[in-house]
């Protein structure tokens, strides 16, 4: 399934663009869908779940929270999701780079139609993008899950609960301990914040006294030993990021 969200405060060209991608993709026999969103705020409220998406057509110039502040708070939560700008200017390159935008359309070009069609192939290619998974022996069936989509790990009842994002929130459950989880993910920006849960550091949105707070308002217990060394490290990584 191929998901598309549409952010763009112009409803009418909104639909436009939804159709034409709409045309293409039952031209090629693609299995997709397509959300509209018609401000910044509304797609950014969407928090985690807006990996859910494959690919975000975000407008630039839009009131409040345009499509450069969009997809920072979209690069907080996920490389994963393809971003493509909408705009009617020329001058966002640098940014567009920064954020790693797969391709800009410019609303005013006389060949409108072919430079979306030709997007929507540059997506379909970089499907192969190259994002860490792995494959685990759940209770449910061997699954292989994106690491980025992994929240947290929650040890519960002498099994592991690995709570991960795709098209919902979904669970699923394994036989091991969180210790041996904590040494094969030490790479991959988990952390221990306490006995029972090993947290994927960049869907922390705040530390405060004694707990951390999810991107997904979810918040867990932090130990008072612990709590020191969560909060340093947590600022140590939105530093890097």
């Amino acid at each position: 399934m191929f998901r598309i969200a549409i952010c763009d405060d112009e409803s009418l060209f909104a639909e436009e663009l939804k159709k034409l991608i709409s045309d293409y993709m039952m031209e090629k026999g693609l299995v997709y869908e397509i959300d509209i969103y018609t401000s910044g705020e509304a797609l950014v409220d969407l928090g985690i779940e807006v990996t859910k998406y494959t690919a975000v057509f975000l407008d630039i110039n839009m009131e409040n929270i345009d499509g450069i502040k969009a997809a920072e708070k979209i690069r907080e939560v996920s490389r994963e999701v393809f971003i493509v700008f909408v705009t009617a200017y020329v001058n966002y390159s640098l940014e567009g780079y920064r954020l790693e935008a797969v391709r800009y359309l410019l609303k005013s070009s006389t060949n409108f139609e072919s430079t979306v069609n030709e997007c929507v192939d540059a997506l379909m290619d970089k499907l192969n993008y190259s994002v860490e998974k792995r494959v685990f022996d759940f209770k449910e069936g061997k699954r292989e899950i994106s690491l980025e989509r992994l929240l947290y790990i929650e040890s519960n009842l002498h099994k592991l609960e690995f709570h991960v994002m795709e098209d919902d929130m979904k669970t699923y459950t394994m036989y091991e301990t969180l210790n041996e989880l904590e040494d094969k993910l030490a790479l991959n920006d988990f952390i221990r914040i306490h006995q029972s849960y090993l947290v994927n550091i960049k869907y922390i949105k705040n530390v405060v006294r004694y707990k951390v707070i999810l991107t997904n308002g979810v918040e867990l217990v932090i130990p008072k030993a612990r709590y020191t060394y969560v909060k340093e490290q947590f600022i140590s990584y939105q530093g890097e990021v």
